[in-house]
């Protein structure tokens, strides 16, 4: 019989090429989606692809959504195996700009909703003796860069919260694992793109955020998504995983360069390349 997976968010990005991958690999798959349209998107997905996706509507920052989410996703598949936290979005803004709803939002959804879903599959994947879950992180749960602070520190606690959970559920034969993706082509900063960025305040800000526009309009010549889809699958394939998985050139060098390479260094070359700071030979380098 089929490893039945659920995979939050699966409607696109990362979660759709990840539902899309498992499905061709032989994995039994749900997909969590936010609405109707959502579903349609997977399933047309699915169609094309010629593999089984099923899904179910659910508000991963909702706890009852949550609740009744699981309890379908189970009842469709008989039990999960597999738990893969893909859901999330990224809030832009210099920490100062970011308000506290916004940043309440991006706790809610990148670190509480993960856990709270991990803590309703979990009884069932003990009383197995065994289960999967996988938690996507990004790079920037490792380092952080300027202007996505509150979207880096939610990663970073996701990060600290899962090597917990790792430890103590290591026991009852539950593997959990990290995703730590570089930069992809998904619409994560789509709302960037369209210029849903937080009043800035500071005139460097707004320099800077008007080069995160148009760099993310530009976020389709990223890499395929699918080759994070394809370390999920490993992840989940293997016998006894592994921790963590860095996905993508960008994300290895900047982790390599983080570890090896002086602070001020590090700092000078994030501020330069959103926009903070310039180049020496410009003359217009600023404090």
């Amino acid at each position: 019989m089929a490893r039945s997976v659920l995979v939050t968010g699966a409607s696109r990005g990362i979660g759709l090429a990840t539902v899309l991958e498992l499905a061709a690999a032989g994995y039994d798959v749900v997909g969590t989606v936010r609405t109707s349209d959502g579903a349609g998107q997977v399933q047309r997905a699915a169609s094309e692809r010629r593999v089984r996706v099923r899904t179910v509507e659910m508000d991963v920052d909702d706890a009852d959504s949550c609740a009744e989410g699981i309890a379908r996703a189970t009842s469709l598949t008989g039990g999960l195996w597999g738990l893969v936290n893909n859901a999330g979005f990224a809030q832009f803004g210099a920490v100062e700009d970011v308000s506290d709803d916004l940043v309440r939002r991006q706790l809610e959804t990148n670190v509480v909703a993960p856990i709270r879903l991990a803590r309703l599959v979990l009884p069932d994947m003990r009383a197995q003796g065994r289960g999967r879950i996988v938690n996507m992180s990004s790079v920037v749960g490792r380092l952080s860069t300027p202007l996505t602070g509150w979207y880096s520190a939610s990663k970073h606690a996701l990060e600290g919260v899962t090597d917990a959970l790792r430890m103590e559920v290591e026991g009852d034969g539950v593997h959990v694992v990290l995703i730590e993706p570089g930069m992809f082509g998904t619409e994560i900063w789509a709302p960037t793109a369209e210029g849903s960025l937080p009043a800035p305040t500071s005139p460097r800000y707004a320099v800077a955020y008007a080069r995160a526009s148009a760099a993310a309009r530009r976020s389709g010549r990223l890499p395929d998504p699918v080759r994070v889809a394809r370390t999920v699958r490993l992840a989940l394939d293997q016998p006894v995983p592994v921790a963590r998985y860095v996905v993508g050139v960008d994300a290895i060098g900047g982790i390599l360069a983080q570890r090896l390479l002086p602070t001020p260094l590090t700092d000078y070359v994030k501020s330069v390349a959103v926009g903070l700071r310039s180049l020496p030979l410009t003359g217009r380098s600023r404090p």
